[in-house]
């Protein structure tokens, strides 16, 4: 029986929804976030939304150039996320993907720079792979091991990380300037490429996707069927459960922000030998924060964020196509992705929760 002071609207978080009714949600969501977009463009320049949204896919795959970046801009977005994942399973919020990066790319160029004129290129990319691993992880530690230690504020600390690794950035790019007097390290070994992924098929960046969809595999692989796997999801659902279980929470804390942090670090190292072949405090350009919604959204399955990081790389190609295209300034583009942002953020609401209506005191419907 309903009693009139009963809210209209009860939310109820699902105890679980079957795969499929989750994915309409999710494209019910897309759907409605393009026509609400489309009114959106129309309102403000008249222009036809349908030749617009063509822009944006040209901006993203137009030609097979483009179609190669947004694979690479891809690739280091879903590496990050992979990263973050056993942290956030764990519910560690690691919001230090951005330092991470940074010092696995500095590791990296520190390679490229110092042994470029002695060193093959395979021996290189070895060392580069291996400290920006080492680099990333020293990163991730730091914070891991004070927060299991004397249980500090985690997404402070690794906050806190971040700034440290842009100073540390800074002081490395004044220091390897070049030219003197640029602030820039510039294309670093650019006549010899040596340290560069070479070409595999004729394609430049086809070593970025075997690495990334390397680490994506493993990755799933770790935290789905692994021992240590399964200690990150029990101690992620409860520190008590997992001390009750014997396991060691401490330890668990410790190994799985090291692994989280070595693989945002080798994105560094991705970054560096596979993309941009220089370091500068942008190189992270702010994918360390992109990537926690790649990761959430994903529900940390790795496979389903290579989806997301698609979907999100393309808005961003898409938004800067039509930004130049039609001569509509940065915030308007920007507008475009948030509301298509908005409505998949807000169907992972719906996915997780019900919400049921109270009508002339009866609960009549169901969302």
């Amino acid at each position: 029986m309903t009693h009139s002071h009963e809210p209209l609207i009860h939310i109820a978080k699902r105890d679980g929804i079957v795969w499929w009714k989750g994915w309409l949600i999710r494209i019910a969501g897309v759907v409605l976030a393009l026509i609400v977009s489309a009114l959106f463009i129309y309102g403000l320049t008249k222009l036809n939304p349908v030749k617009v949204y063509g822009a944006m896919w040209q901006g993203a795959f137009g030609t097979s150039k483009r179609t190669w970046v947004t694979i690479r801009d891809m690739l280091m977005l879903l590496c990050i996320g992979v990263g973050l994942a056993p942290a956030f399973a764990m519910r560690f919020w690691n919001i230090g993907a951005e330092g991470q990066i940074l010092m696995g790319g500095c590791a990296t160029a520190a390679v490229m720079l110092y042994g470029g004129a002695t060193m093959p290129t395979w021996l290189l990319l070895v060392l580069g792979f291996v400290v920006s691993l080492i680099a990333g992880a020293v990163w991730g530690l730091i914070p891991a091991i004070f927060k299991a230690r004397w249980n500090t504020n985690e997404t402070l600390f690794t906050l806190m990380m971040n700034y440290l690794a842009i100073q540390i950035t800074s002081f490395l790019v004044a220091k390897w300037e070049n030219p003197y007097g640029s602030n820039t390290v510039g294309i670093i070994n650019k006549s010899t490429q040596a340290g560069w992924f070479p070409a595999i098929f004729g394609q430049q960046y086809m070593l970025n996707v075997i690495i990334v969809l390397a680490v994506t595999i493993l990755m799933f692989l770790y935290l789905r069927y692994s021992k240590q796997g399964y200690e990150i999801a029990v101690v992620g659902e409860s520190e008590n459960t997992a001390r009750y279980a014997g396991i060691s929470v401490k330890k668990v804390i410790i190994r799985t922000m090291a692994i989280s942090g070595a693989i945002c670090g080798l994105s560094g190292f991705v970054a560096v030998s596979g993309a941009s072949h220089t370091i500068s405090t942008s190189t992270a350009g702010g994918r360390g924060f992109t990537a926690i919604i790649v990761a959430w959204m994903a529900k940390f399955n790795t496979f389903v964020m290579i989806l997301i990081a698609l979907l999100l790389v393309f808005l961003e190609k898409g938004a800067q196509q039509i930004a130049s295209q039609f001569r509509l300034n940065d915030y308007a583009s920007n507008v475009v992705m948030g509301i298509i942002l908005f409505f998949l953020l807000g169907s992972e609401f719906f996915i997780n929760y019900s919400v049921h209506f109270r009508h002339h005191g009866k609960e009549v419907s169901q969302a």
